[in-house]
């Protein structure tokens, strides 16, 4: 089973910043977040076989709480979009351009010196395809990412969507898992019965 989780929170997303890139380190939510998740996997008997993470940060860390001992292999295609000069920018106040991408992820370009949601979906579509070929169907595989990351990953999984999980809310430390059934990814799902967000 692949189960896909957003790292915990940040002092940035506490202060409703524009991350990407930003190699924050989670805050003490962030870290009770990632260890309420370890024991909800604990409690359902989900013991991890392999864990991928995204470089930065926040993600491998996430990772380390809920997974300890277990290797996470860091792959740069896990990491969060690119939002070039718009980095660290102020959620509650964003710039014009970047209000009417938010509005309409779907069929809005990113803008310019972004990256584009199509590219962000065919990196995680390229991770998830070579994750086919490196682990067993019957292997639990901890993926931790970021939330557009982890949109583009969804976003590749439900080719019906039609974009949307681009305007989808995935909190800190939410959780969705998919199956590998004859060579193929599941639909993915929300995982546990809340995400581990709404515990604080």
């Amino acid at each position: 089973m692949l189960y896909i989780i957003r790292h915990g929170q940040t002092a940035m997303n506490k202060a409703k910043a524009l991350q990407g890139r930003s190699d924050s380190e989670l805050n003490e939510t962030g870290r009770a977040e990632a260890a309420a998740a370890g024991e909800l996997f604990k409690e359902q008997g989900v013991l991890f076989d392999r864990v991928f993470t995204s470089p930065l940060k926040r993600a491998a860390e996430t990772a380390r709480i809920i997974a300890g001992s277990v290797p996470a292999e860091a792959d740069a295609r896990l990491i969060e979009m690119d939002y070039g000069p718009y980095e660290g920018m102020d959620l509650t106040n964003p710039a014009p351009e970047v209000l009417d991408f938010f509005r309409d992820f779907a069929n809005t370009p990113a803008p310019e010196g972004m990256e584009q949601l199509r590219d962000v979906t065919a990196r995680l579509g390229s991770f998830l395809e070579d994750l086919k070929q490196r682990v067993s169907p019957v292997e639990n595989v901890l993926v931790s990412t970021h939330a557009i990351a982890m949109k583009g990953a969804l976003e590749y999984l439900t080719p019906s969507s039609n974009g949307a999980w681009w305007s989808r809310y995935i909190g800190n430390c939410a959780i969705f898992a998919a199956e590998l059934r004859d060579g193929r990814w599941s639909v993915p799902a929300e995982w546990g019965v809340k995400s581990c967000n709404e515990i604080f």
